[in-house]
């Protein structure tokens, strides 16, 4: 488990300290109506104030006291200067209630308001309280948000729902929604938080801030981000960074995955959802765990946030119904959950423990006569985690507060758990099933209880998933070229000129990537002299400027194999499209595949693999890569491509070198770390991956088309 021993102390001085847990907050616009936001907020700061000597200040020039404080006509008439403000006004005056929070030095404030006017002016008054915010040094939680609740210091910033029931835990969840915020606080019992924040607009404060205070407290056991977009990309890579040295681990819920969804999002809260593939490879980088619905991410967060961590090995279940136990076994296929291989000492003990009628294995189904069941399913238990190849083991079934079997069950895991240092759960195949005070106190008494067989195995999975993210070697990166080399290419890149594939193939070479030799010519006899000192069979490929798709226009003949073949090839290509060619020798046969730089707007170059050919826009078929990146990173991503299968070899054909193609990525990863900044995108397309390697047939480089954007984006020189 994580150490944070200095977590509190570290915290206290954190420069979020001011909002998350100030000394001071003054609640403008307080109210004595009862259930009013500014009413409401003036009693959640004033909850434990007295304790830790905080103060709490209403400023409302129509009221003496509000909830027991005393009120003040304005911020300036305070008898300090407050850590933090909590605006409770409408939208209407929120410029000048800032504004005169900023004139007088607060360091931090929350905004509840949506921060919209109709008929507003550029620049909308969004930008104009974030340029405040900056300007003054001023956090801000919001606008359009809930607020937060800071539980591992007591501090609550929240203008609703006073009837909320607060679960201490080890939960630090950052939501840009304040419906999936509201939801999972106010929820049973199992869930318990040390931080929640919605975090709304982040007009100042981003999810990466929040997520770099959580990593400072010693209650964090894991942080839950449920993410429209990252707006400060560099910020939160490096929370990711800070979050896997500190081994907690982080779970994301990614909108705006589509486009559709995407659109959505930016008239939601100004959010630009960006690319999903750039987040899928910086999840992977960082070992953050993707979820797709909110039962999986509660389930998720419910099971990461338990004293314990799955072992080496696979799930063991245990269940009372053999229809329930095929279910499983389909699902836990579906969701790519592996079981427990029982050694035979388990088998043998099972087989001796078990009814006649019944066979060991993993899943197991225990249930035959009801006769000394408790003490069969204890053993059972017993048996399946005590197995070395057992991580977790979970008993598949329904509690039913009324049921004398189920509450017998119950007692069995938590008479295993105190023996054992592995987790043992709780699965309830149906939701629905009237045990929602049963789960509650089995979950009191140290059982975790998920709900849902499908979302209970995509937790295991992640589990499992950053169990083994935690055993990765450090990178190991192919080596660069020399310097000057490499400051060749960056000054021909700067020049922002057009590069003919001739260059784009020199270029990759540089960097240790096999490309296919080339001749450039000019006429038909300079064609076949090409041709020869190639050796036949060859291909002619336009060269002319300005075709950067070949194909498209007929510009790509293959395989001729004599002198008449390539001067009428060339004749040819001469007529229709110019008579500048490219002669190479034909490459081996082998799978086509393809490799790329793309250029995403919030964490810069990225590489990708997929496909070739047609097949990547039919299958859409690629993965990306954060780079730099090494070959067993490269190798990880290619053994998730859809047509993985055909590096093997189908229906007759030879295997071909999937190492080769790994090492390709891993140094056009390296390609990307000295050059991406001054590359719009880079396409190599086909590359033949073969028995004895891979070679690239094409290249085509865009450098970036002007000097203001050719920067690094945020982010982009992630390690």
């Amino acid at each position: 488990m994580p150490s944070h021993s200095q977590g509190a102390s570290k915290a206290a001085s954190h420069y979020l300290q001011p909002l998350l847990n100030p000394a001071s907050v003054a609640i403008y616009g307080a109210s004595t109506r009862a259930g009013a936001p500014g009413n409401t907020a003036v009693i959640r700061a004033g909850q434990g104030a007295q304790e830790v000597g905080r103060r709490v200040y209403p400023i409302n020039p129509k009221y003496e006291e509000v909830a027991g404080f005393k009120a003040y006509a304005s911020i300036e008439a305070l008898p300090e200067v407050p850590d933090l403000v909590i605006y409770c006004v409408g939208t209407e005056r929120m410029e000048r209630a800032v504004t005169q929070a900023a004139q007088a030095g607060a360091r931090a404030g929350v905004i509840f308001a949506s921060c919209y006017l109709e008929h507003d002016q550029e620049p909308r008054l969004p930008s104009r309280l974030s340029a405040i915010a900056r300007e003054s040094g001023m956090a801000m939680c919001g606008g359009n948000c809930m607020g937060f609740y800071n539980l591992h210091d007591g501090f609550l910033a929240a203008g609703f729902g006073l009837d909320a029931k607060m679960n201490k835990g080890g939960i630090s969840l950052i939501s840009h929604s304040g419906s999936q915020w509201g939801s999972f606080l106010h929820n049973d019992r199992r869930w318990g938080y040390n931080l929640a924040i919605s975090a709304g607009q982040e007009l100042a404060t981003t999810a990466a801030d929040y997520m770099d205070y959580a990593l400072e407290l010693d209650t964090t056991r894991v942080i839950g981000v449920f993410l429209e977009t990252v707006r400060d990309p560099e910020g939160f890579v490096a929370a990711l960074e800070k979050a896997r040295e500190r081994d907690i681990p982080v779970v994301a819920m990614k909108l705006a995955r589509t486009a559709a969804a995407a659109s959505l999002a930016a008239t939601h809260s100004g959010a630009i959802a960006g690319n999903h593939a750039a987040y899928e490879a910086v999840f992977d980088r960082y070992g953050v765990l993707q979820c797709q619905t909110l039962n999986e991410f509660g389930a998720t967060l419910l099971l990461m946030s338990g004293e314990r961590r799955v072992a080496e090995g696979g799930l063991s279940g245990v269940l009372d119904s053999g229809g329930y136990r095929e279910m499983l076994v389909d699902l836990a296929s579906d969701e790519d959950v592996p079981f427990a291989q029982l050694n035979e000492t388990t088998l043998c003990g099972l087989r001796l423990r078990l009814d006649s009628d019944l066979e060991p294995g993993n899943p197991l189904d225990a249930w035959s006569s009801p006769d000394g069941y408790e003490e069969k399913f204890t053993d059972y238990y017993r048996m399946l985690s005590n197995d070395p190849d057992t991580a977790i083991t979970i008993g598949f079934h329904d509690p039913r507060g009324s049921s004398p079997l189920h509450q017998a069950f119950n007692r069995c895991i938590e008479t295993v758990l105190a023996e054992t240092d592995k987790p043992l759960a709780i699965c309830c195949n149906f939701s629905a099933t009237d045990n929602f005070e049963m789960r509650q106190e089995l979950s009191d008494r140290g059982v975790t209880v998920l709900d849902g067989t499908v979302e209970g195995l995509r937790a295991v999975r992640h589990a499992f998933a950053y169990r083994d993210f935690g055993k990765r070697a450090a990178l190991s990166l192919p080596s660069s070229p020399e310097a000057g080399t490499v400051e060749q290419w960056r000054k021909r890149l700067k020049s922002r000129q057009a590069f003919s594939e001739a260059e784009g193939l020199e270029l990759i070479a540089d960097f240790g990537i096999g490309a296919v030799t080339h001749h450039h010519a000019t006429s038909a006899s300079h064609a076949v002299a090409a041709a020869q000192s190639a050796g036949f069979p060859v291909a002619l490929k336009t060269a002319m400027p300005g075709i950067q798709h070949k194909s498209d226009v007929g510009g790509v003949l293959l395989g001729l194999d004599d002198e008449e073949a390539v001067s009428t090839a060339y004749q040819d290509l001469n007529d229709r499209l110019g008579p500048q060619v490219l002669v190479t020798p034909m490459a081996p046969k082998g799978v086509e595949m393809s490799l790329g730089i793309i250029r995403d707007p919030q964490f810069g170059s990225l590489v990708m693999v997929g496909a070739g050919g047609i097949l990547i826009e039919l299958l859409a078929d690629r993965r990306i890569v954060l780079p730099p990146c090494d070959t067993a990173n490269a190798r990880r991503q290619i053994d998730r491509l859809k047509v993985r299968p055909m590096l093997d070899g189908l229906r007759g054909q030879p295997s071909v070198d999937a190492d080769a193609l790994a090492d390709a990525v891993a140094r056009l990863s390296v390609l990307a770390t000295c050059l991406g900044d001054l590359i719009e995108g880079l396409d190599i397309n086909p590359v033949i991956v073969h028995p004895d390697g891979c070679i690239a047939v094409d290249a085509l480089v865009l450098p970036i088309a002007d000097e203001t954007s050719a920067t690094l984006a945020p982010g982009a020189s992630a390690p």
